[in-house]
């Protein structure tokens, strides 16, 4: 699927989610619309890319997170050639705590 296909496939979530200010309303948000294991695999996945960040193995990282170097790399090339957008989020979180 191509990036504006997903635009507008999500294009009412990214507009709530750009509007709630509420930490507590988002949680519940997106416990309903998610499953456990997804929800999980959403913060392991930006887990690991703070932890690339911090220039921690691929080994480390697959043995903390048993996630597999394919996606551990998928995430290192977004971390620092597609988008940006894990460094941003990281860096973003950095200055507001």
């Amino acid at each position: 699927m191509k990036k504006n296909e997903i635009e507008f496939e999500l294009e009412d979530i990214i507009n709530f989610l750009s509007i709630e200010n509420s930490k507590d309303r988002i949680l519940d948000f997106l416990i309903d619309i998610m499953t456990e294991k997804e929800l999980l695999k959403l913060a392991l996945k930006f887990s690991i890319a703070k932890m690339l960040e911090q220039w921690i193995s691929y080994e480390r990282i697959e043995k903390k997170t048993q996630m597999s170097s394919a996606t551990i790399a998928k995430i290192s090339k977004s971390l620092n050639w597609e988008n940006l957008w894990y460094k941003n989020a990281i860096n973003i979180l950095n200055w507001n705590y």
